[in-house]
């Protein structure tokens, strides 16, 4: 069995996958790890092939190969004591994306952008990697800069030396989040971070219209198992300033106002097997399309 010891960046030329290769950068450095960078390239050359013979793939080649290179330029110039590799692979980008992930400890890549040839971040390609994945992937967008990560200055200027933004986790107390909340515990320890702990309670609309004592003790029972499910983590983790935040609402629209200011939003991908292939759950699809921070997302069943 393989060891896992880096991070993989999937980097395609555009904007999103430049600022996801940088995150990437930042993350393996974070945790020690080397960084790989991956661009597939999928217009059908065989593998062993060095040059293409026809005039016409000339051009999509010479083009996959400055990709790769200028990633790798911009992550050498900025983490020059980060220890980089990077490969260009003659593959459909969502296999190639997948058999990378099972021998990293994450997977990075952009969250929107342009589809086309050898397209990483094109939504499809994102949302069928998602769906699929067995390891954490964190969706980067256009932009995400180092200093998007920390707090402003006393001026409210971008800094690199102030404390980081708080990493925000969604936390489903009727479900088994512990990968989730490793994760989640982990990023912000790296960080010296606080975690924002954030869960969305509702009344079941099977008992109509609630009343206020109806609505206070739901809310106190999720306050009492969101408090019981953090406390492991809470002594594994103590240098983790943990805020519990509770919010009446549906998960998704909770979320998206939650993660509001947080350098790191981290949600579980659970499993959804349909007639037409693995699908991401609803609650984290719509989180790849509304947070505008980067979106850590953990497989669970």
């Amino acid at each position: 069995m393989a060891v896992i010891t880096q991070v993989v960046a999937g980097v395609d030329g555009t904007p999103e996958g430049l600022a996801a290769a940088e995150w990437a950068a930042r993350e393996a450095m974070r945790r020690g790890r080397p960084l790989r960078l991956v661009h597939a390239w999928e217009v059908g050359l065989p593998e062993a092939a060095t040059e293409a013979a026809l005039p016409e793939l000339r051009a999509p080649q010479l083009h996959a190969r400055q990709v790769l290179r200028t990633a790798l330029d911009r992550v050498g110039e900025r983490y020059p004591h980060l220890s980089v590799t990077a490969e260009q692979v003659c593959r459909l980008p969502v296999p190639a994306l997948l058999a990378e992930a099972e021998n990293a400890d994450l997977l990075v890549i952009g969250s929107q952008g342009p589809s086309g040839l050898g397209g990483f971040v094109s939504g499809s390609v994102a949302m069928a990697t998602v769906a699929r994945i067995e390891r954490p992937i964190v969706l980067v967008r256009a932009g995400a800069t180092a200093e998007n990560e920390h707090l402003p200055d006393s001026d409210g200027k971008p800094s690199l030396h102030t404390p980081f933004r708080d990493v925000a986790v969604a936390v489903d107390v009727d479900g088994a989040c512990d990968e989730v909340l490793d994760f989640a515990f982990q990023a912000a320890d790296l960080r010296r971070a606080p975690l924002r702990a954030v869960h969305a309670w509702h009344v079941p609309f099977s008992r109509g219209l609630p009343d206020a004592e109806e609505r206070t003790r739901i809310r106190t029972e999720s306050e009492r198992e969101l408090g019981k499910l953090l406390e492991p983590w809470r002594n594994k983790y103590p240098a983790v300033v943990v805020k519990e935040n509770l919010h009446e609402g549906r998960p998704a629209r909770v979320l998206a106002r939650a993660a509001g200011g947080a350098g790191l939003l981290v949600v579980g991908s659970r499993r959804r097997h349909a007639a037409a292939g693995p699908r991401t759950g609803h609650v984290a699809h719509a989180l790849i399309h509304h947070v505008g921070c980067p979106v850590a997302l953990v497989p669970h069943e």
